[in-house]
């Protein structure tokens, strides 16, 4: 079993970027794995929030047993769900900093056609 789970770590850190955890993700859990995983995950976001077990019910349509089962992963002495839900609040709070990542070589990716119609920017020396 210890082997199972070192393979497992190994392959989840050893990924870069968000792309690659995707496509990791994908092929690795069902989409009601994926989806179940997310739920608990705006669960402890909410909770650490500080809303109420009903008001997380109402919003994501859970049950009180799901939110009072991440509740005690979050009140556990094991650090890992709770440093991950801040590790995601920073990268959100970057995100709405930053703004939309749109560039021009994005829109090309996007839309080639419809650069053919328009000249190539000029470079900056």
């Amino acid at each position: 079993m210890i082997a199972t789970l070192d393979a497992l770590y190994t392959a989840a850190s050893s990924i870069k970027g968000r792309s690659a955890v995707k496509l990791f993700l994908r092929d690795l859990l069902t989409p009601s794995e994926r989806i179940m995983l997310g739920r608990r995950i705006i669960i402890a976001r909410m909770l650490i929030a500080g809303k109420s077990y009903d008001a997380v019910g109402k919003e994501l349509h859970v049950g009180n047993g799901t939110i009072s089962r991440v509740h005690r992963w979050l009140l556990d002495q094991f650090p890992g769900f709770e440093n991950a839900i801040k590790e995601m609040e920073k990268e959100f709070e970057l995100r709405k900093r930053r703004g939309p990542l749109i560039s021009y070589a994005y829109m090309k990716r996007k839309y080639p056609l419809h650069f053919l119609l328009f000249p190539e920017p000029k470079k900056r020396r």
